[in-house]
């Protein structure tokens, strides 16, 4: 755990695991209850102390998942078991427990020879699931594990559609999950899966709240930005504002410029607040090389 900082086992695209700390320094130091209207991966949660936890995400899969993961902390050695299960059936790598990948594979692909190994055995596995009646969420947490760039995505026919990835369970898996399972027992979590909106006014605010947010970012591309757009952007701009006149604390993540590209309504809401550079890391889907731009932390306090 560099710096006591503990990543999430989702391993989720843009999540905050690297800046954490930068974040952290930041945010108050009495949090009655964070409350997060996009928890992601869940990095920030994980790695930020409060009463109480409020955590929602409109992508169901991903909120089914930590309830999925919350339902196993307490008998981890179970869950651990049905993963050797599933990977034992469809032939794939275990690099946590021993190396399988013969060696000539590895010579002959150096840098993929875990995705050539996995390949059939993992897409055996995605067709099963896609091919299933009853999606078992187990079942989805380990294509995410095996997949490329650890992605969720799904095509218009409702069929998950990632390719195999060249990773496999492997140490950073397992040191992830424990750290999640020994977490999530000892904080009290409520999760949700609505609009962020309709989150956000469900919630009766209580002294010492705070809102941490991390939207997707308006100009850049990954899935789970495709959903957004400047109608989103401003109803979440406006729903701040208001959270503002009620003395709600909040902290928003968000990227100011991007490729030559500048998020001008963000810039001139956020002159009204206190903004802090962040330094960031921010890894695309498309493009998973490191880009250099601006992001920024918020924050009305």
């Amino acid at each position: 755990m560099k710096n006591n900082v503990v990543r999430s086992p989702l391993f989720y695209v843009g999540d905050k695991y690297k800046i954490i700390n930068d974040i952290k320094y930041y945010l108050p130091d009495n949090i009655n209850r964070l409350v997060e209207p996009f928890v992601g991966g869940g990095s920030v949660f994980m790695n930020v102390e409060a009463k109480g936890f409020l955590l929602n995400d409109l992508d169901s899969n991903i909120i089914d998942i930590h309830k999925m993961l919350c339902d196993n902390a307490s008998n981890k050695e179970a869950f651990y078991q049905k993963v050797d299960t599933i990977i034992e059936q469809y032939g794939l790598s275990c690099s946590y427990k021993k190396d399988i990948v013969p060696d000539n594979l590895k010579k002959e692909f150096v840098k993929t020879f875990y995705a050539k190994f996995n390949k059939l055995g993992y897409e055996k596995l995605r067709s099963d699931y896609n091919h299933s009646v009853d999606r078992n969420v187990f079942t989805l947490y380990i294509l995410l594990i095996y997949g490329f760039n650890r992605m969720i995505r799904f095509n218009k026919s409702g069929n998950f559609n990632i390719p195999v990835g060249n990773v496999d369970l492997n140490p950073n898996t397992i040191n992830a999950l424990d750290n999640y399972f020994h977490i999530v027992t000892r904080k009290k979590i409520q999760w949700y899966n609505l609009d962020f909106e309709s989150f956000i006014n469900q919630i009766e605010f209580l002294p010492d709240d705070l809102v941490y947010l991390d939207p997707p970012y308006l100009i850049t591309f990954s899935e789970y930005n495709k959903y957004w757009n400047e109608e989103t952007e401003c109803r979440l701009l406006s729903l701040l504002n208001k959270l503002n006149s009620n003395d709600i604390r909040f902290a928003i993540s968000n990227v100011t410029h991007y490729k030559g590209k500048v998020n001008q309504l963000f810039l001139d809401w956020s002159r009204s607040y206190n903004s802090y550079p962040i330094k960031s890391n921010y890894i695309s889907y498309h493009d998973n090389s490191n880009k250099v731009f601006n992001e920024v932390l918020v924050t009305n306090y």
